[in-house]
């Protein structure tokens, strides 16, 4: 039995974390077990996932097997583009410089600030009083 042939890329946005597996196939892409029009309802949140696959590979020609935690569905998506183009990457290192310039290897290192004490939130303060 020959074992598949594919390609992992893990990808982060705040507190998102995406598993992605590349691998040569019909086109079916699952998301946490679900299609993906299913786990993602946005057209615009599918089109900004499948970017990468879009312009440097042909969709049809393979499979995605997608597992997200953590976050919301925007930062989920965001997180899933950051793995597919690390997957096509590990599989063509020549479209390397092209994701990169699109901006898909980039990963966005904003996170939510901490609370601090004696404050309300991160920034917020109570309210002050003179007397």
């Amino acid at each position: 039995m020959a074992k598949l042939q594919e390609t992992i890329g893990i990808g982060r946005r705040k507190t998102a974390v995406s598993s992605v597996r590349l691998r040569k196939g019909t086109g079916n892409i699952n998301v946490n077990g679900r299609k993906i029009e299913d786990y993602f309802p946005l057209p615009l949140q599918r089109d900004l996932i499948l970017a990468p696959v879009q312009k440097f590979s042909n969709p049809e020609k393979v499979d995605l097997i997608i597992r997200v935690k953590g976050g919301g569905l925007e930062a989920q998506a965001v997180a899933t583009r950051l793995g597919i183009s690390r997957a096509l990457v590990q599989e063509d290192d020549a479209i390397r410089g092209d994701l990169k310039e699109l901006g898909y290897l980039t990963r966005d290192p904003r996170k939510k600030e901490r609370k601090k004490y004696g404050q309300k939130g991160a920034r917020k303060r109570f309210q002050f009083s003179k007397r």
